[in-house]
């Protein structure tokens, strides 16, 4: 463990050393190397939990140990294919959901079970953020087996093509009924997907095209319907005429508009800037320039695996500037909380509760997603967040006693008050506080010492609360 506390990274420089690193900051060249660890920058606990935070949700005792031992980029390789069989996992997940396909809300509790003991987690990761990206509504839907249907689609392509993945959107009986683009026909073009691909999937906001390119898209879309949550073409009800549709002309149809909206420069800047909020910073946004290089690789061949890689290999990644400039959505808050203690909840349960916090899966709030940043904090969000931690801690009620800091502490060796209070510090936070909170923090648990196992037991429950409420824990 952490004897003494360290410092976020680039923080408490000399004035010399700072300059040089915001010089850094804004070289490209530099920001998307790859980080290899110095006397600077060391791989160490820190950059360690920094990494599990963002590229998954959260991380155990032995993850991190083990993660220190691999270095930085053994760590990302695990990450990015790990070594377990995630095929013969998620086969076995989704004859679960396959099972539990009559309720939304049983689909939710198995989502939530999934990313708690899955072996690839960054996948579960990138499907979560597909599904704010492609924002679709079950309340909406109403049809749990489509809306099924469309998160394992996210899934299969979360860290593969993204062009392949936008093809299958376009054909997405969910996406289109929630829409209300499951009826196209050529007298009455329905513009209901032509927009929100334009907009929301790939270009970003009007100005990086027009009207009519909506309209003539549309037109390209005709004889699509979804009947009996079937999709079904009607080959009498597409329109076969020449459309023109950003610059081009053809007797194009649905996939050629993928195609040609795929082309367009402003596609992979704006997918580019939506992952590198994800995954670097929401706090500032990147320049032109930043962007510029990931955005050019990433429109040859739209691999999403490699453009994430690019992004978790990176210096920028391990830099001052993405560290804790994230605030946690629910389920990261939540299940950093669980990964950490190496416990399995009631699903059941979390589902409702991260509901009430605002993250509902299965429903993003609008056709934009989920907004994130400081969307997920206000006075109630953080007194429900509190009491979600003190809910899970408890040793009773509807979680009942699966997370358990005493037992934990106990399996790493940690038998003194003082020595487990330290691993939860350095288990959740890596001990990255300032030096007068450290202790403070440190204090209760040492002033509780010698009071008996059942008391040790509570004091190391609320004594994890604390913890789990500083504002640093917050951010991800």
């Amino acid at each position: 463990m952490i004897e003494q506390v360290e410092k976020p990274p680039g923080q408490h420089q000399s004035k010399q050393a700072r300059s040089a690193i915001d010089e850094k900051l804004t070289d490209p060249g530099w920001a998307w190397a790859v980080y290899q660890p110095n006397a600077q920058q060391p791989w160490n606990l820190i950059r360690a939990g920094h990494l599990f935070r963002r590229a998954t949700f959260g991380a155990g005792w032995e993850q991190l140990q083990q993660a220190l031992s691999d270095g930085p980029q053994r760590t990302i390789d695990k990450l990015l294919k790990p070594q377990a069989d995630t095929t013969a996992f998620n086969n076995i997940y989704d004859g679960y959901d396959n099972s539990a396909a009559g309720s939304i809300k049983s689909l939710r509790a198995w989502w939530l079970r999934r990313i708690i003991q899955t072996p690839h987690p960054l996948l579960e990761k990138m499907t979560l953020f597909w599904h704010s990206h492609f924002a679709t509504n079950s309340d909406k839907v109403k049809n749990p087996r489509l809306m099924l249907q469309h998160i394992q689609l996210l899934r299969s392509h979360a860290l593969s093509s993204f062009q392949d993945m936008l093809q299958a959107i376009s054909h997405d009986p969910a996406v289109l009924i929630y829409l209300g683009a499951d009826a196209n026909r050529k007298a009455l073009p329905n513009e209901n997907f032509a927009r929100p691909l334009m907009e929301n999937f790939t270009m970003g906001p009007p100005g990086n095209y027009k009207e009519k390119d909506v309209r003539e898209a549309a037109r390209a879309f005709t004889g699509w319907f979804v009947l009996r949550s079937q999709l079904r073409y009607i080959s009498r009800e597409h329109d076969g005429n020449i459309k023109e549709v950003l610059g081009e002309r053809g007797n194009f149809t649905g996939d050629d508009v993928v195609r040609i909206a795929l082309k367009q420069p402003a596609t992979s800047r704006m997918l580019v800037r939506k992952l590198y909020r994800w995954l670097i910073c929401e706090t500032e946004e990147p320049n032109a320039a930043m962007i510029s290089p990931l955005a050019e690789t990433f429109a040859k061949d739209y691999d999403i695996m490699k453009l994430t890689e690019t992004m978790l290999r990176s210096n920028l990644f391990f830099s001052q500037a993405a560290y804790r400039r994230r605030i946690k959505s629910p389920i990261e808050f939540a299940l950093g909380i669980v990964h950490a203690l190496e416990g399995v909840v009631s699903t059941t349960q979390l589902e409702k509760d991260l509901a009430g916090l605002g993250q509902n899966l299965y429903n993003p709030p609008t056709a934009n997603g989920w907004a994130g940043g400081r969307n997920w904090i206000d006075s109630a969000t953080l007194t429900g967040r509190s009491n979600l931690a003190l809910s899970l801690l408890l040793g009773s009620g509807p979680y009942g006693d699966k997370l358990n800091p005493r037992v934990l502490a106990n399996k790493h060796g940690c038998t003194t008050l003082k020595s487990a209070g330290q691993l939860l510090l350095d288990l959740f936070l890596q001990s990255n506080l300032a030096p007068d909170v450290h202790q403070s923090i440190l204090k209760t648990v040492q002033a509780a010492s010698g009071n008996g196992s059942d008391d040790e037991d509570a004091t190391l429950r609320r004594f994890a609360h604390i913890v789990v409420t500083l504002p640093e824990f917050h951010l991800a």
